[in-house]
């Protein structure tokens, strides 16, 4: 959405893992042809946040090389604290006026140095007031923006499009169900560092947020109350989420973990409610490996009274592959899916 028709590979670099999607976009059909996904090396990830871009490149251009994909243009998205999106309220104007007046609302609302970021917006429709607009405000910080065009050219690609990772999967959400009309339908990327929260009114993005918590906090919070290495902690958390037995013990910290991440959650989505009137929320959809922890769904569902669905990013994509591993890789491949939705020159 930031940078902007030929057909792109997506990837979605995450700290834990990196996916690679392919696929075949005629009007409103999508064929899945490729996807296939590999560690993020551990040496380039300190905090959550990737620290080497050649570590990266070098994993990227090896996942290439494996999957024999040909395409050199790529999509990929940006992700995490570097990124923001906000609703804002402007007065009504012309559009040709907006950019030049985003520039001056930026200065209230984005905690950045407007010389540190690229700025973009998105008109929605008009709100109730007949004297005003609703914009999403969109800036990312140029340190971030680079470190993303650097990892894909070093893997002998194109940059063709730097998407916001929650607006990826806001693309894969109206591909499978389309509008929603007048409802308001909630989405939850769960990652390894961040999770995605968008809210979809109709086909508009009118919510987007990235949460600083994800999977990584339940091997964080094994490993200390286990006494464990981090790649112990890990085996135990992935074990059990995969219905293996592990000690009560472990059982006991992932729930508590579960409440702490719904807590996280149910915070955004009331500063949502309260900062959009009229706000009902009537589903929720739950994607991203971390979704996988057990219970987490149900936990979430029951603490904000919204039915919390598992998101099936093939309801409406065929898929080339083979069946078992589509069904393994669904809840890992929304972000990148909905980059490879993508084609050069979109906006």
């Amino acid at each position: 959405m930031l940078f902007g028709s030929k057909k792109v590979v997506g990837i979605d670099v995450g700290t834990s893992s990196i996916k690679l999607a392919e696929m075949d976009v005629s009007g409103k059909s999508a064929k899945l042809t490729h996807f296939s996904m590999t560690e993020t090396p551990t040496s380039a990830v300190s905090n959550g946040d990737i620290v080497d871009n050649g570590a990266i490149s070098t994993a990227v251009r090896h996942l290439i090389a494996e999957s024999k994909v040909k395409r050199k243009q790529a999509a990929t998205g940006l992700w995490g604290s570097s990124v923001i999106v906000k609703k804002i309220n402007i007065p009504k104007m012309d559009k040709s006026l907006v950019a030049e007046q985003i520039r001056w609302e930026a200065e209230q609302y984005i905690p950045f140095e407007l010389n540190e970021v690229n700025l973009d917006f998105h008109i929605l429709r008009d709100s109730l007031s007949s004297d005003s607009m609703d914009i999403l405000l969109i800036a990312a910080k140029h340190e971030q923006i680079f470190k993303m065009v650097e990892i894909i050219q070093g893997a002998g690609l194109t940059c063709s499009h730097l998407d916001i990772n929650g607006f990826a999967l806001s693309n894969l959400y109206l591909q499978n169900f389309g509008n929603t009309g007048e409802a308001m339908h909630m989405v939850l990327n769960i990652g390894a560092n961040y999770t995605n929260f968008i809210v979809i009114n109709g086909k508009e993005v009118i919510f987007c947020r990235d949460i600083p918590v994800g999977g990584s906090v339940y091997t964080s919070e094994i490993q200390k109350g286990m006494g464990i290495s981090p790649a112990e902690a890990e085996s135990l958390k992935l074990s059990l989420s995969r219905g293996g037995s592990v000690p009560d013990e472990v059982s006991e910290i992932i729930s508590s973990t579960n409440e702490m991440v719904v807590d996280e959650i149910q915070g955004s989505l009331d500063f949502f409610i309260n900062t959009t009137p009229g706000a009902h929320i009537t589903n929720c959809f739950v994607s991203g490996g971390g979704s996988r922890t057990k219970n987490l769904r149900k936990s979430i569902s029951e603490a904000i009274s919204i039915p919390c669905d598992r998101f099936n990013p093939f309801q409406n994509i065929k898929v080339k592959l083979n069946s078992d591993y589509a069904k393994e890789i669904g809840d890992f491949a929304s972000i990148a899916l909905g980059l490879a939705l993508r084609k050069v020159g979109d906006e």
